[in-house]
């Protein structure tokens, strides 16, 4: 029988879990920003080896906070962590470890025989990986530990080794070509909301989402998509457009481009920008968005 396991990505916000998962799999799975907690759902991306098959779930970054959205996200975290077989832990080597590691790390505490560390961005400047490791040994020693460097992919197939090496036997889920199941209109409102965050990330990143509208294909196979850009107020909608229409249009072409190395059919997009008020205190329109 193959390898196969369901693996739960966990970690603080930008520890580089996103980044990660795109570079194990080979291609954009999870958008990518700089900006903290990026990630609002638990992303699946597929590593096929002929050893078998590893299902990643990419989860949002855990932060400790007591806002309904914060709380909604680190519900999420939880929920991954009960339904999957192994846990990679990814912990950001430039930064000191505090509060939102030692809740990770007694998070895991019960759940080191399945969990491995990837103690990640060995290759900064400011790496400080020892620090790290004085951290984690005392707290988890049964863990697996093994340095990486997501962004230059270094130590990915040794740590790919470690993952199937504890991966119990079982059938493949998805065909070998796969390696990402999530739905085409999921995958553009992530890549429009990744530009949206680049152009505005200074002045509200995370006043910013999208939601579908709908979608037709025309006979020659070009897919038309509207989405909505919602933000919480009036004064942030110019931001969005920008003068003349200049961010909006530049968000729509940057997001097009994407698209066109990620399906094998022209996407085109309609975009407009709604102001909601109440959208992250919001349960249904919560629960649309995050799952």
């Amino acid at each position: 029988m193959p390898k196969s396991a369901f693996v739960a990505i966990i970690g603080r916000p930008s520890a580089g879990k996103s980044t990660l998962l795109n570079a194990l799999c080979g291609a954009k799975v999870s958008i990518v920003s700089s900006v903290p907690q990026t990630t609002r759902n638990a992303i699946r991306g597929i590593v096929s080896r002929p050893e078998g098959q590893l299902i990643f779930v990419d989860t949002p970054g855990y932060h400790l906070s007591d806002k309904k959205f914060n709380l909604k996200l680190r519900d999420l975290v939880m929920q991954s962590l009960s339904d999957v077989d192994l846990i990679l832990y990814v912990i950001d080597a430039t930064r000191e470890p505090g509060k939102e590691e030692e809740a990770i790390v007694e998070l895991l505490s019960k759940e080191a025989p399945r969990t491995v560390i990837a103690i990640n961005k060995i290759d900064h400047p400011d790496a400080k990986p020892l620090l790290v490791e004085e951290f984690i040994i005392p707290r988890m020693p049964e863990a697996k530990r093994i340095t990486i460097s997501a962004a230059q992919k270094t130590n990915l197939a040794a740590l790919l080794e470690r993952l199937f090496l504890l991966a119990p036997e079982g059938p493949l889920w998805y065909p070998a070509e796969i390696y990402t199941d999530q739905e085409p209109v999921f995958r553009i409102g992530e890549i429009i909301r990744e530009k949206a965050i680049l152009h505005t990330r200074d002045e509200l990143p995370h006043a910013i989402a999208v939601e579908y509208r709908e979608s037709t294909k025309r006979a020659d196979g070009v897919l038309f998509a509207r989405f909505d850009i919602l933000v919480e107020r009036d004064s942030q909608k110019p931001i969005l457009i920008g003068r003349q229409g200049s961010v909006i249009k530049r968000i729509r072409e940057e997001a097009e481009a994407d698209l066109k190395e990620l399906f094998d059919y022209p996407v085109k997009l309609q975009l407009q920008v709604v102001v909601d008020p109440d959208w992250r205190r919001n349960e249904e329109t919560l629960s649309r968005m995050i799952f």
